[in-house]
C-alpha cells in the first residue's frame, strides 16, 4: 500500500512538473467544479489538478450482488484505484431468463430496460463507487461483437464474460442497417444513429448532474471494420464526423461531463482533416539569445513518421545482425478487409496510416471531446512505422515490442500536449504463457491457444500462434509503459484487467458462485500494485524527486486504508 501511494505522488508530482510552466496546483475559485473538468489543459476537480490510476473492470456493474461489487470497489480503494472503466451498456437480441440486461434490440425496434435488472444496476454501481471515493468513466458502447460461426461450436462462455458479449456497434448493424453487412453503416445509417443517441440519452440524462462519473467515452475502440467488414466509402473522416456529432449531442444532453472518443489512438499524418489546424510556429522568446521557446508537444506529421520508420529501420537492421532478442509470440488480429489491406500499400504500419479509419489527431480537435485516450494492445495490433503482413511472422522481438510500446506512449502524449488538452491511457496488456489457454481476441469468441481439437475446428487460419510471455517479462514491460507515462506527462493510466478471485455472477437465478472474467489479461489483483516500488525508483531516480512533498501528494491522491477482510499490510 505504502509503495502505492509513492507511485500515485510520483504520477501526480511528474506530470506535473513535466506538464506545466509553473508549481501552482489550483485555479481560480471561479473555475472550481465537482464535476471532473479540463483546465489549462489537464483534469481538474474542484479547481485542483486531478491525476489518477484506475482499472478496467467491464463485466462490474453485472454482477447480481451488491456485495460482490462493493467488495470489488473495496480492493480497488484499499489498492489506491481512483478511477474504473466499465461499460455502461448491453445488449441482447433475445430477453435472458436472468441476469442484467440494459437494451433488447430486435424486430426492428430497442427497449431499454430501466428496471431492477437494468439501468438500476448503473444506479447502483455509481453509489457504491461514491461509498468507496471511487470515479466511474462509462463507455457507450463497443466496436466489437462478434457472433460465433465455428461448426461444431466450442463450449460457450458465459454471457458477459467476454468484452465483446455486450452487444455494440454490429448488434445496431445487424438489425437496422440497410445491407447489415458493413460494420461502418454505424456511423452513418441515421436511422442506427438515432436508435443509438435515445440510448445514449437514457443512460447520459441519468448520471448528468452525477459527480462521481468521470467522463463518457462514446464507444471503445472505434474504427472502420469489426466483426463485420467495413465497405469500401468508409475513411478517416467518416469516423471522425462521427465523432463530432456523437460529441455535440452528449454534451447537448449533459453539459456537466467531460466526452472522450475511446479509440486505440491510431495516427495518419497523410490523411485529409476536418478538424484539426496545425498550430502556430512558436515565437521567439524574450530571454537573451533570443532563443524559441520550447513547444509543449510534438504533433504526428510526414516528417516525423518518417523519422521513426528510419529509426525502426535501423533497430531491425541492429536485430537481425545480432539474432539475440528475447522472442514471443505472433500476433492474433482479425484479417483485414480488402479495402483496408488496399490502403496499407503505402509501406506505413497500420497505425499510422488510415488502415483503420481513425485519425486521432483530428478526433482530438473535435470541440466537444474534452480529452484524448488510446490502448496499448501489441497481441492484437502493430504499432510498428513499418508496415507488415496483417499477422506477424511466428515470432518478433519482444525488446522492439517494448520500444514500439514507450514510442506509442510518447508520440500520444506530444499529440494530446500539442492541442492544450489532457490524455488517458485506457487499456494496455500482453498475453502471458499462464493466461495463454484463456486468451480470446477482442474480435474472437473463444480461446485461440492451440488445442488439437481447436486446431481442428478452426475454419480461418488467420493467426499464429506461440508460446506466450513471462510473468517477469510483462512485469517488465508495464513497469517500462508506465513509467514512460508518467514522465511524458499522461494525467491518467487505466489497466486491463484485474482477476478478483471468486463472485457470484450473473449465469442463474440466484447468482452461481464464479471467477472473475479473463479473456487472457488478467492479472491476480491490481498489478500496478507490485510494480509501484520498481517504477517509483527508476523515475524518483532519473528524476531527481528523491524527497517527495506528503502535503502534494495528499492534495492530488486520497488512498484509503479500507480493506475487505484480512490484507498484507
Amino acid at each position: 500500500m505504502r509503495s502505492l501511494q509513492w507511485f500515485l505522488a510520483a504520477l501526480g508530482t511528474l506530470s506535473f512538473t513535466l506538464a506545466t510552466p509553473t508549481r501552482t496546483v489550483r485555479w481560480a475559485d471561479d473555475a472550481a467544479s465537482q464535476f471532473v473538468s479540463v483546465q489549462n489543459g489537464e483534469f481538474a476537480v474542484n479547481g485542483s489538478k486531478f491525476t489518477f490510476i484506475g482499472t478496467n473492470a467491464y463485466w462490474l456493474p453485472y454482477l447480481n450482488s451488491d456485495a460482490d461489487i462493493n467488495a470489488t470497489f473495496a480492493n480497488m480503494s484499499a489498492s489506491g484505484i481512483t478511477v474504473v472503466r466499465t461499460w455502461a451498456f448491453n445488449d441482447v437480441t433475445t430477453i435472458p431468463t436472468a441476469g442484467t440486461w440494459l437494451q433488447l434490440i430486435a424486430n426492428g425496434t430497442t427497449q431499454i430496460n430501466t428496471g431492477a435488472n437494468g439501468l438500476q444496476r448503473l444506479d447502483r454501481l455509481v453509489e457504491l463507487a461514491n461509498d468507496h471515493g471511487i470515479y466511474v468513466l462509462f463507455s457507450l458502447t463497443n466496436n466489437w461483437n462478434p457472433v460465433a460461426t465455428l461448426t461444431p461450436s466450442p463450449t460457450p462462455l458465459p454471457r458477459n464474460f467476454l468484452s465483446n458479449d455486450y452487444g455494440g456497434m454490429d448488434a445496431y448493424v445487424r438489425e437496422f442497417g440497410e445491407t447489415g453487412s458493413h460494420h461502418d453503416e454505424f456511423y452513418t445509417n441515421m436511422t442506427i444513429r438515432k436508435f443509438f443517441q435515445d440510448y445514449a440519452q437514457a443512460v447520459v440524462t441519468r448520471f448528468a448532474n452525477n459527480t462521481r462519473v468521470l467522463a463518457w467515452e462514446l464507444a471503445n475502440d472505434a474504427r472502420c471494420s469489426s466483426s463485420l467488414p467495413s465497405s469500401d466509402d468508409c475513411t478517416t473522416t467518416t469516423v471522425t464526423q462521427w465523432h463530432a456529432d456523437v460529441s455535440k449531442f452528449v454534451q447537448s444532453v449533459d453539459p456537466n461531463h467531460i466526452v472522450s472518443s475511446g479509440t486505440q489512438g491510431f495516427f495518419c499524418p497523410s490523411c485529409p482533416k476536418i478538424f484539426f489546424k496545425p498550430p502556430p510556429a512558436p515565437q521567439t522568446s524574450a530571454t537573451p539569445g533570443g532563443t524559441r521557446k520550447r513547444a509543449a508537444g510534438s504533433l504526428m506529421t510526414r516528417s516525423k513518421l518518417l523519422k521513426m520508420i528510419t529509426d525502426e529501420r535501423r533497430r531491425a537492421a541492429r536485430s537481425a545482425s545480432k539474432r539475440d532478442g528475447v522472442k514471443i509470440r505472433g500476433r492474433w488480429t482479425a484479417s483485414l478487409p480488402s479495402a483496408e489491406a488496399k490502403r496499407q500499400s503505402s509501406g506505413v504500419g497500420s497505425a499510422f496510416d488510415g488502415s483503420f479509419g481513425v485519425d486521432s489527431q483530428d478526433i482530438l480537435s473535435v470541440p466537444n471531446i474534452g480529452f484524448g485516450s488510446f490502448q496499448l494492445f501489441p497481441d492484437q495490433n502493430s504499432y510498428g512505422t513499418i508496415a507488415t503482413q496483417a499477422i506477424q511472422p511466428p515470432s518478433f522481438d519482444f525488446n522492439e515490442t517494448l520500444t514500439q510500446g514507450v514510442q506509442w506512449i510518447q508520440s500520444q502524449a506530444e499529440a494530446a500536449q500539442a492541442v492544450g488538452k489532457p490524455l488517458a491511457l485506457t487499456g494496455f496488456g500482453l498475453v502471458t504463457q499462464g493466461n495463454l489457454p484463456a486468451f480470446v481476441p477482442f474480435n474472437a469468441t473463444f480461446p485461440v491457444a492451440p488445442t488439437p481439437s481447436q486446431n481442428q475446428r478452426r475454419q480461418n487460419a488467420n493467426a499464429t500462434f506461440g508460446t506466450g510471455i513471462t510473468d517477469a517479462q510483462r512485469d517488465d514491460a508495464y513497469a517500462t509503459w508506465l513509467q514512460a507515462g508518467i514522465q511524458a506527462g499522461i494525467s491518467g493510466m487505466i489497466q486491463y484487467q484485474p482477476v478478483n478471485g471468486t463472485f457470484v455472477q450473473n449465469v442463474g437465478a440466484t447468482g452461481t458462485l464464479g471467477v472473475s472474467p479473463n479473456d487472457g489479461y488478467g492479472t491476480l489483483g491490481y498489478v500496478v500494485t507490485s510494480l509501484c516500488a520498481v517504477i517509483c525508483e527508476r523515475v524518483l531516480t532519473t528524476s531527481g524527486l528523491l524527497v517527495l512533498d506528503k502535503t502534494l501528494s495528499k492534495q492530488f491522491f486520497r488512498p484509503r486504508a479500507r480493506t475487505l477482510g484480512k490484507r498484507e499490510a
